[in-house]
């Protein structure tokens, strides 16, 4: 999709279009290869495949990493809505510390059965944002709700020296 056209569409429905897209290749090779192999196979695609597309964002964008992080996340923030609920614990120039109480997207791959799709699609794409913002921009992230936690702990630390 090109980028006027995500824009007219949540994050969520894309994702869910992918995931219709994603879901009969991904079963025929459990199929043709076992869930393990298919599994792994279909991770190592994805993940490199959503690491370039939110790389390539990031390198449209100017300024310094973490303007050009802070332009990433100001595009995407719309388009997630309110499918994830946050709760700021500090939120200033050198830290942005919150906590995700419900995730939208976390219950479609729960009900589905694909929580570890879900967390290739979704959780570890806020990595490869924050990667755009390397060296100034580090997140932590201890659970998720994708991988059953009751929430999702970001923790952004900002080194603007």
């Amino acid at each position: 999709m090109d980028s006027a056209d995500e824009k007219k569409i949540s994050l969520l429905e894309e994702i869910k279009i992918q995931t219709k897209v994603i879901m009969p290749i991904l079963n025929e090779l459990r199929v043709e290869l076992g869930k393990e192999k298919a599994d792994n196979l279909t991770a190592k695609a994805l993940r490199l495949f959503v690491r370039n597309v939110y790389l390539q964002i990031g390198e449209r964008k100017s300024g310094n990493p973490f303007e050009k992080w802070k332009k990433v996340w100001d595009e995407l923030r719309p388009r997630i809505g309110d499918n994830v609920e946050r709760e700021f614990l500090k939120n200033d120039s050198s830290t942005k510390d919150y906590n995700v109480n419900r995730c939208k997207f976390a219950e479609y791959f729960k009900e589905i059965n694909e929580p570890e799709l879900g967390k290739i699609l979704m959780c570890d794409f806020d990595y490869y944002i924050a990667e755009v913002g390397k060296p100034v921009v580090e997140l932590t992230r201890t659970q998720t709700i994708m991988e059953g936690a009751d929430h999702c702990d970001f923790r952004y630390c900002f080194n603007k020296k």
